[in-house]
Parts: C-alpha cells; structure tokens; sequence
C-alpha cells in the first residue's frame, strides 16, 4: 500500500469530516440559543431509536464488503438489495411502533416526530453500499463533497425552521435534509449503479463475517444509548438536554478525528492483513499519531470549558460543563480504541471483536444500573470508569495477534498525555485571573498551543515530526513546482 496514497486519503476524509464539524458547530450554537434546552431533550430521545436501527444497515455487511479482498459487482449489488429490503422493513417498524414509544414516555407528540424522522433510515439505504464502495477504493475525495454539501445545506434548513418558531421539528427536518442531499451527491459523484443481480451464495459468504460485527455494533449502539434511554425516564428532559449537549462538543472534534482515522485504518489494514509486521506497524502509528492529536484538543476543550458554554450557548447552559468535560476525558482514549479493534477485524477475527463487546458491555451495563440510583452525572462518572477499563480489553488481543501489548501501547502514548496535562493544568489556571469570558478564551487557547507545540518541540516528540513532514508534504503536492509555473 502506498503511504502517501493512504495520508492524502485521510486528510481529504479528515477535510470532509472537519468542514462537516466545523459547519455543525456554528448551526449548532444558533440552534442552542434559539431554541429551548428541552426541545434537544425531545430529539435525542427520539434520535436513539433511530441510531439503533441505523447499526442494522451501517454495520456488518458494509465492513464486511470492504474487508473482503476481491469483493466484486456482484457482492455489492447483492448487499445493496439486501439492505434496500431491510431499511423498509425497519421503517414500517418504527412507523407502527412510535405511537408505543410515546405513549410509555408520556410524551404524546413523539409519534409524528418519529414517524418523519425515521425517513433517514431508508434514505441511509440508498447511501450506504455506495459509501462502503468509496471505503473500499480508497475515494474518499467523494466523501467531501457529499458530506460538506448535506451539512450546509440541513444547515440553512434548521436555523430557518427555529426562525420561525417550529421548535424541534426544526432539528427533524435538519436532519432528515442531512442525509438526503448527501445521499444525492454521492450517488451523482460515484459511478457505481447496482447491477440486476443477486447472489445467495455471496450473500452467505458475507453474512457469516458480518453478522458477528453487526451484533458488536448493535450491542454497542445499545448500551452507548442506553443512559440516553434512562435519562429520559427516569429524570427531565432539561437534564437529558444538558446531558447530550455536554457530549455534543468533544463529540464534533472526536468524530472528526476518529472517524477520519477509522475509515482509512479498516481498508488499508484489510490489504495487508497478512503481514503481521505492517498492521502492528501502522497501528502503532495510528495510536501515537492520533493520541497527540486528540489528547490536546480534549484536555483544552475541558479546561475551557465554562467560559466557552457560557460565551456561546449563554448561561442557560451552564449546566452542561460537568458532562463536557467527563465525555472531553472519556473521548481522549478513544484513537486506542480503534486502532486496536481495527486492526482485529482487518484480520478477519470478527469472532473474537464480538467477544471483546459482550465482556465490555457487560462490564458497562452493570456500572449504568448502578449509578443511575444516584443522579445523571454519576451516570456520566460511570462511562469514564468503564471506558478506561474497555481500553486494556480492547488491546489485549493484540498482544498475541501483533505482538504489541498494552504497556507498549501506554508507552508510545504517554509523551502526548505528559504534555497535554501539563498544557491543561496552566490552561485552567487562566480562570482565576477573573476576566470575563472572551479575555480568558483569548489568552487560554494561544496559551494551550503554545505550551504543546512548544513543548513537543523541546522535547522533540516523534509524533509531532511526523505530522509536520505530512503537512509540510501535503502542501508542497499542491503547489506547482517552479518549473510549471
């Protein structure tokens, strides 16, 4: 595989997902002050129902289609069909389902929320094999234009919506426009069309890998909504608003970053699976690269925290500072997390990536049954614990597969977590000066970059060097040589 191949796939992901992100931070601050905290608890609530059945059309055969060495026209179109199938049925589900959904929340004007919002899963239909063939190519230059052209978009859509006053259908509708206008540019800028042909054999074939990894997701999806479910019982909407909103911030940048690196690691790992030497190579770098950058923007974001919800979404908001930064601590291992189950399911151990997630979700199910007797933000403590307990889980395969255990893997990150703490630390201590916000956010993010570039440079940290020959790289392509101009 060609390394400059892979680093200028996942810059153009890295762009698609950051241009998303940054677009979704803007509407999103609007909307916040637009709208009420309890029209986001509304929508969230709704939205795990539709994120649950999403796992049965994203998870398992796509991966499975871009796990598979020679995948064909015929494996694609089969799992296209497939799932075409399957997204309708889960609609009718939802559809005839919802007036059930409300009716145990006590929320009656759930129904057609859910019933519109649930369009999305048919709609994901159409995108999903054409997302899985862009995977499997390596385009990921498709991505940004689908990705950046639905966001804009959906984005327009929701802040006009709040406007004028539709309230959460607002958020619906964003959504909903999200995903269609993507899916029409991704269908307009891959050439790829079904092929009127289907195979059970194939299909077979591509069950048996999947299904082990679409149990993992579904399992998954579960137990990450499941305090979004019982928030929304047990406690008020306004709490589950402050709850998802304090995870909605250090969301943005990890989904940028880990989801630009899991969508690249998977395919490229996949096309040398069989030299153990190189996966444990390119995992290693995934882990250290991506430490050194997530650890930094997770810790500054949590120690910048209240001045920035207070700045931005206004003091109604305050509450939500708390989550922010347990979900800032809990997100920053999560670059070790999905180098690691990667690289096992790049070796085609879907089996034992299955295992991994019951002893995991096990572990999680009993912590959530047992703090949320004692308040929401136990609830949040809880997912910090477990999270740090599922990263040995995950890594400990990989001792034997690889050869790189745990203690390797702290070692090659504990550089980066040395510095981020020591920049988090002198970030934090900003706040006691007494200025009003904007004063404090102006001197504590120049002075959190400068002490972690800095300090990468003193001690000149491996992972910084290597970022900046790939950006230096990076632009040096882009720019026309003295000879062509």
């Amino acid at each position: 595989m060609n390394n400059k191949k892979v680093i200028t796939n996942f810059i153009w992901k890295f762009l698609e997902r950051g241009g998303a992100q940054l677009v979704s931070f803007v509407v999103s601050i609007i909307l916040a002050r637009l709208l009420a905290p309890e029209v986001y608890g509304t929508i969230a609530l709704v939205t795990v129902f539709t994120t649950i059945m999403q796992v049965f059309i994203n998870s398992g055969l796509g991966t499975a289609l871009v796990q598979k060495k020679d995948s064909d026209d015929v494996d694609f179109s089969t799992v296209f069909y497939f799932n075409m199938i399957m997204c309708l049925a889960l609609y009718a589900i939802m559809f005839f389902t919802a007036p059930l959904i409300s009716s145990f929340y006590e929320m009656p004007e759930l129904t057609p929320v859910i019933r519109v919002l649930s369009l999305t899963l048919i709609i994901s239909g159409l995108k999903n094999i054409q997302q899985s063939y862009v995977s499997k190519h390596l385009l990921f230059k498709k991505f940004f234009f689908s990705t950046l052209g639905g966001t804009m978009v959906s984005a327009a859509v929701g802040i006009y919506l709040a406007y004028m006053g539709y309230g959460v259908w607002a958020l619906v509708w964003q959504n909903v426009t999200n995903e269609l206008i993507g899916t029409i540019v991704l269908w307009f800028t891959v050439r790829w069309r079904p092929k009127n042909v289907f195979s059970f054999q194939r299909m077979e074939s591509l069950f048996s890998f999947g299904w082990k990894l679409l149990l993992s997701a579904l399992i998954d999806t579960l137990y990450n909504d499941i305090r979004t479910l019982i928030i929304g019982k047990k406690y008020s909407s306004e709490d589950l608003a402050f709850y998802n909103k304090g995870r909605q911030f250090p969301n943005l940048i990890v989904t940028n970053i880990n989801y630009s690196i899991d969508s690249v690691l998977l395919p490229v790992l996949a096309q040398e699976q069989d030299d153990k030497a190189r996966v444990k190579a390119m995992t290693r770098r995934a882990i250290k690269t991506s430490t050194y950058i997530m650890m930094p923007m997770m810790m500054g974001l949590a120690m910048c925290a209240e001045p920035l919800i207070s700045l931005l979404l206004t003091e109604k908001w305050l509450p939500c500072v708390l989550y922010m930064r347990v979900f800032c601590f809990t997100y920053a291992f999560y670059p070790i997390h999905t180098a690691n189950l990667n690289a096992i399911k790049a070796m085609g151990r879907s089996d034992l990536f299955l295992v991994l997630e019951i002893i995991k979700k096990a572990i999680g199910l009993t912590a959530v049954l047992i703090s949320m007797w004692f308040g929401v933000e136990w609830m949040a403590y809880s997912l910090l614990i477990t999270t740090l307990i599922s990263q040995i889980i995950n890594s400990y395969p990989n001792k034997k597969l690889l050869n790189y255990s745990y203690l390797q893997q702290v070692r090659d990150m504990l550089p980066q977590i040395l510095l981020s703490c020591v920049m988090g630390a002198a970030v934090f201590c900003v706040q006691f000066l007494g200025l009003n916000d904007i004063l404090t956010l102006l001197i504590q993010v120049p002075l959190g970059i400068a002490i972690y570039v800095g300090g990468s440079v003193i001690f000149k940290l491996e992972s910084f060097e290597y970022i900046l020959n790939i950006v230096i790289g990076f632009f040096k392509k882009k720019m026309p040589s003295k000879s062509e101009s």
